[in-house]
């Protein structure tokens, strides 16, 4: 396992639009299988975030006893795709008001957290919270944490592009697989 800092940036990048997004919403399979598909990702890196265990396992992790939520650091051109498209895309992809849980996921590593970078991350986060609140777009409160930055730890090798690299797992056949086919249908014209 890596720790890396949210700072890092693939050097293939332009140093003038590259930007972090660091988002918790459940299994992360699903959440990385989606948007490496999105155009101006860069990377979708599944790891380890908010927590108090120094280079936590995803073993240690599932004890839900470390404190960190499963997340997806994404490396994005904002010049191509907003911080804001990214939430919009995000929030389409788990349930929001599910508190500490993703349907049968339970435990606080499955919380839904968005981990901001900077105050202009925090502030568009609290915003897109307020307008889906307002509008009563959920029939149940929205729970989902706006955070500050910590360690991330980036999970281990074979959580990498799980759902493309494991087609056959049962769990991706029939919770992530129909996700991310309803997803595509949505934001078609978002994909690569």
């Amino acid at each position: 396992m890596t720790k890396t800092t949210t700072t890092d940036v693939n050097n293939t990048q332009s140093d003038n639009t590259a930007q972090l997004a660091t988002l918790a919403g459940g299994c992360f399979w699903c959440i990385e299988g989606a948007f490496t598909q999105v155009k101006g990702i860069f990377s979708a890196t599944s790891g380890y975030m908010g927590g108090q265990t120094v280079s936590p396992t995803y073993e240690e992790i599932c004890t839900g006893e470390t404190g960190h939520a499963e997340v997806v650091q994404l490396s994005f051109d904002s010049a191509l795709i907003t911080y804001q498209e990214i939430l919009e895309i995000f929030f389409t992809l788990h349930d929001p008001t599910q508190l500490n849980r993703q349907g049968n996921d339970i435990g606080t590593q499955y919380r839904s957290a968005i981990f901001y970078h900077d105050d202009s991350q925090k502030q568009i986060a609290e915003k897109i919270i307020q307008e889906m609140t307002d509008e009563k777009t959920f029939d149940q409160e929205i729970v989902t944490q706006v955070c500050a930055i910590e360690v991330f730890y980036s999970g281990e090798e074979y959580h990498q592009d799980y759902v493309n690299n494991n087609p056959e797992n049962q769990y991706c056949q029939a919770i992530v697989s129909p996700k991310l086919a309803k997803f595509r249908q949505t934001f078609v014209n978002k994909l690569k």
